[in-house]
């Protein structure tokens, strides 16, 4: 898979076109959904509506050695960053600077978004998955800016993320959210 014909960062929308034609030629279903600019959960629950499917909130983080990781877990996941990194096996994480975050996955803040993986053709980015949350029938991400919403089939997700070369790890979030509570209590 090449990388979009357009800098996403420079013109969101010109890419969500080249991303969207993507899909249609991998043959991948999806519904859009626009509405305005959404840059966080909280914004995302007062404005979507009544949207089927899980929402997904989005870590882009990097590794103390240097690797970057994006993890999508359903977006009322209450974890401990530094449990996610344990589970992961990596040393330790911080949150990745804006700079990267546009480089790799062709977005800004607040736009973060799975589908952002058409643009890591050099491999860099390791995907982590809330395993709960890849068994609802859809998900709903952004296509590479904040201003719309799509709504894939997981399978299909699983289909667009092969494609882009990309392996994700599924991770117990139920067993992350569990270590965060009982850190918050003891």
């Amino acid at each position: 898979m090449t990388a979009l014909p357009c800098d996403a960062v420079a013109d969101p929308f010109a890419a969500e076109a080249a991303l969207l034609a993507r899909l249609d030629a991998l043959g991948i279903a999806y519904v859009r959904h626009a509405h305005p600019p959404l840059r966080t959960v909280e914004e995302s629950r007062e404005l979507r509506g009544t949207m089927p499917g899980a929402h997904c909130k989005n870590l882009f983080l990097k590794e103390k050695k240097g690797g970057f990781w994006l993890a999508v877990c359903e977006e009322d996941r209450a974890i401990r960053i530094p449990d996610l990194a344990k589970a992961l096996g990596a040393r330790r994480f911080s949150f990745g600077s804006p700079e990267d975050m546009g480089r790799l996955l062709g977005v800004r803040p607040g736009a973060v978004t799975s589908l952002g993986l058409i643009n890591d053709l050099g491999g860099e980015l390791r995907l982590a998955l809330d395993a709960q949350m890849m068994a609802a029938e859809v998900l709903n991400v952004h296509p590479l800016h904040n201003e719309a919403t799509v709504a894939v089939a997981t399978a299909d997700l699983r289909r667009f993320f092969a494609a882009t070369g990309h392996d994700p790890v599924d991770v117990d979030f139920d067993a992350l959210e569990a270590l965060a509570r009982a850190s918050a209590e003891g």
